[in-house]
């Protein structure tokens, strides 16, 4: 079932020992506030994987490895949701070398069957061979997540990703 909805969630204590989370859930006609108990539960991971859980932290601001997994927890079911097919815009982040030519005929072949969903594209040439790609899109987030998933699965594609956000 897809609504749309906008989560805002307040802790607070209730005593010494236990830690409560109101979750406000706002829909577009109503508003639906419930209280549920935050749970502790620990996590094991490689050395190499905590350090850079720790680097998010830091980089963005975390008061705390609970809140950052929280918020990554939270930013994944947020995308999921993008699964009900809303309309959507968004841009499609494609880093590859611009010396290998068949990249862009692959690319531009992959465009020109999805000419109904690219608003535009763009290139920049940014340091040595490499260049960033800048795919500008709007449609049904199915459609602009399959051609995201064909443009970053070319070979010799370095990095990709999709950014989306609901037009209405």
């Amino acid at each position: 079932m897809c609504k749309d909805i906008f989560l805002l969630s307040i802790f607070y204590k209730e005593n010494q020992n236990h830690l409560l989370m109101k979750k406000v859930y706002l829909h577009t006609n109503y508003l639906k506030s419930i209280t549920m108990a935050v749970t502790r539960f620990s996590v094991s991971l490689e050395e190499e994987l905590l350090e850079a859980l720790d680097n998010f932290v830091h980089e963005n601001k975390y008061p705390n490895r609970s809140q950052a997994l929280r918020g990554l927890i939270e930013k994944n079911l947020v995308e999921k949701k993008w699964q009900c097919n809303n309309i959507v815009a968004g841009a499609i982040v494609l880093v590859h070398s611009n010396i290998k030519k068949d990249i862009s005929l692959k690319l531009n072949e992959i465009q020109s069957r999805y000419s109904d969903i690219i608003l535009s594209s763009q290139r920049y040439y940014i340091e040595g061979d490499s260049c960033v790609e800048i795919v500008a899109v709007k449609g049904a987030a199915q459609r602009l997540t399959e051609l995201s998933d064909l443009l970053i699965g070319i070979k010799g594609i370095a990095h990709g990703k999709l950014i989306m956000s609901k037009v209405n």
